[in-house]
């Protein structure tokens, strides 16, 4: 039995073991790793002594080595030589002492692999080559702590590399921080610290549980300051790779959350990107050579014109060359292409392009050549009722002609068509209205004094405001869901009148009724819409819409007005930034992240006080369970104890036979009673005998 006592105890403090063993082991084996003796206690002096003491300490060392009193191994040698010229050289001994930065340290494994039997004799001094750490033109923006209050006055955000004028990584990565830098420009601000500011470094460093300032990548060290940070509560860090495209990633990605662009291939191009895109937005295909991801300004461009074009990257390959010189006419890489309406040549651009550039090419090729009426771009069109022209507010009368059918291929051969209209009257609105024919010079002088704007409606997506405009038997050709197999676009002009004497009269009273308030929410402009009935032919297009013109302008005509239903918003979204915030760039995947967790865990691994608390956890746990378990009272045995089946089966006989008592006690007379007193027994007969 005393087996199962003592399974049972080890099992009770199995927690408290666990913690007095691993307290230990902190104690006795990490602790120790954690805090390897300095180059100071190499060299046998205390630490942070200056240089003075360091070359004092090293010479005397070196005459007992010189005169044969002393006679060092390699092992001994090299670290005391390692010691001796990192702690001589002022940068690096500031570095070291501050931050704990020492970077060249493999210098000495490998010294050690080269020269593991020779003498320290045999060794090429010096070990450490500084010069290699001197480069001009490395540091450009410089902050200092007078500057840094001050750079917060932008409201652009900020990339910060924290850098050492002795740092070897910091002079191997300059061209790559000056390529950074040049892809920023335009949406955020660069600037370098060195850690000579030492008051600024280390606001900006990390501080390790002993007090230490500290980089946790080393150098340089990446510091971002979102759009309305300015303390160090709010930076973001950059843990990722050293390299310009995992930087320029994690700021675009991580601090100014700006979407992706995929890269496709032949194949994926039309089932992934053309086929999935809204209709009403421009295709911009960027043909790279490299294969980069897209860099921060072209994703700031794709964010800020995501309601007009979406955005793909084609990866240039020799062995395409004619594909997408047949498709694009594109004959090269780097190159733009732009795709708007169908059945509209692609507009190509060969070349880089920086910010400004791109800014300025998107800006003329956001729309397509016939822009599509929706909620986003009706105030800019002029077809809103609530708007005003694109002529400006002065302007009393203008005119919208819209095109309104269900996505099919009749829609797109009329969208052609008013998209010839539309080239007439821009070819002709220059010339002479003399040599041109007189019929159409109203409907050329709106055209002109863009009092006349041209879009296209989808009547499915749309179907409220289709149908408050082409209400009639036929709707459904037009408007609402496809019902069957007819799809009948229709043109329409819609006449805009803007009461500008009712505008300038402002009465204060309220609606008395639910009535009278309902009369009150109208738009502020009289619409009349006309639509057109007769052919496809452009000539009779464009007579059509003069004489509509022609009548708005002159005539009298009835002021009407009405509430306008809105226009559905649409997605606005490009199609590859739905899902960009759920994909893991390559600064902050899944081997990152495991990396970071490592990472923070050797931040704390040299906290002296992990071990004394383990420790301590051992021992109140301990002593808890002494305490629980010595209140316990003693149970007996299994064996002294009757099973409970036994006692079940007793209390039942005693129920039993305490209730046949109580039913006997005081029972009334009746014929099943005991024999009474006076009673006798009759004798049979001898009949009944016999």
């Amino acid at each position: 039995m005393a087996r199962p006592a003592m399974a049972s105890t080890v099992k009770a403090y199995a927690v408290p073991l666990a913690l007095f063993l691993l307290g230990l082991y902190y104690q006795l084996v990490v602790l120790p790793r954690a805090f390897p003796s300095s180059h100071y206690e190499v060299l046998g002096i205390k630490r942070y002594s200056s240089v003075g003491e360091v070359k004092d300490a090293y010479e005397k060392l070196s005459s007992k080595w010189n005169s044969g009193e002393e006679v060092p191994s390699t092992a001994d040698f090299l670290k005391i030589r390692y010691a001796y010229e990192l702690l001589t050289y002022p940068s690096w001994k500031r570095d070291y002492d501050i931050y704990g930065i020492d970077e060249q340290l493999h210098v000495l494994t490998e010294v050690k692999e080269q020269h593991g039997g020779d003498s320290f004799s045999h060794i090429d001094l010096p070990l450490l080559n500084a010069s290699a750490s001197d480069y001009n033109d490395y540091a450009f923006n410089v902050i200092t702590s007078k500057d840094f209050p001050s750079i917060f006055k932008d409201s652009k955000p900020w990339l910060i590399q924290v850098y050492s004028d002795g740092s070897y990584r910091c002079a191997q990565f300059s061209n790559a921080w000056k390529r950074i830098a040049a892809l920023m420009d335009g949406i955020a601000n660069t600037g370098m610290v060195e850690l000579a500011e030492v008051q600024l470094a280390t606001y900006l460093a990390e501080r390790k549980p002993t007090g230490q300032f500290y980089f946790r990548r080393g150098l340089p060290s990446f510091i971002a300051f979102p759009t309305g940070c300015k303390t160090a509560d709010c930076i973001i860090r950059f843990d990722g790779e050293l390299s310009v495209d995992a930087v320029a990633d994690w700021f675009a990605t991580t601090v100014l959350n700006l979407p992706r662009i995929f890269y496709y291939t032949k194949e994926s191009l039309g089932k992934d990107f053309l086929a999935k895109t809204a209709p009403h937005k421009v295709k911009v295909i960027l043909f790279s050579k490299t294969g980069e991801r897209a860099t921060p300004f072209v994703r700031q461009i794709s964010k800020d014109y995501r309601a007009y074009a979406s955005f793909a990257f084609i990866l240039w390959q020799e062995e395409e060359a004619a594909l997408w010189w047949n498709t694009f006419e594109v004959d090269s890489a780097p190159a733009i292409v732009f795709l708007k309406d169908p059945g509209v040549k692609p507009i190509v651009y060969h070349g880089s392009f920086n910010n400004s550039r791109f800014s300025e090419v998107m800006e003329q090729h956001k729309e397509q050549e016939l822009p599509q009426l929706r909620s986003s771009t009706s105030m800019e069109l002029g077809c809103d009722a609530r708007g005003y022209s694109r002529a400006g507010s002065d302007t009393k009368i203008w005119y919208c002609i819209i095109l309104a059918g269900r996505q099919s291929q009749e829609l797109n051969k009329m969208r052609e068509t008013m998209r010839r209209v539309q080239e007439i009257l821009s070819s002709v609105g220059g010339s002479d209205t003399a040599e041109t024919d007189q019929s159409l010079a109203p409907l050329i002088s709106a055209f002109g004094n863009k009092r006349l704007t041209f879009a296209w409606l989808d009547g499915e997506a749309q179907e409220r405001y289709c149908s408050f405009y082409l209400f009639s038997e036929t709707i459904f050709e037009t408007c609402g869901r496809r019902r069957d197999m007819t799809d009948i676009p229709r043109i329409i002009i819609v006449r805009y009148n803007r009461n500008t004497t009712a505008e300038n009269i402002k009465v204060d009273r309220k609606p008395q009724n639910i009535w009278s308030a309902l009369q009150e929410e109208v738009d502020p402009a009289a619409q009349l819409v006309v639509r057109y009935n007769g052919s496809e032919e452009i000539p009779e297009i464009l007579k059509w819409a003069s004489e509509i013109i022609k009548d708005g302008d002159t005539k009298d005509l009835p002021f009407y007005r009405a509430k306008t239903p809105e226009l559905v918003p649409e997605d606005t979204d490009p199609i590859w930034s739905r899902g960009a915030q759920s994909i893991r760039s390559k600064s902050v995947g899944l081997k990152h992240w495991m990396r970071n967790i490592l990472a923070g865990y050797s931040g704390y691994v040299g906290d002296p006080r992990i071990g004394p608390s383990l420790l301590l956890a051992a021992l109140m746990s301990f002593g808890t369970i002494w305490l629980v378990r010595s209140q316990q009272p003693a149970r007996p045995r299994q064996s002294d104890r009757p099973s409970e089946s036994s006692i079940e089966v007793e209390t039942r006989q005693r129920q039993r036979e305490r209730a046949r008592k109580l039913s006997k006690k005081d029972r009334p007379s009746s014929i099943t009673d005991v024999e009474p007193k006076d009673a006798y027994q009759a004798l049979l007969s001898d009949s009944d005998s016999e």
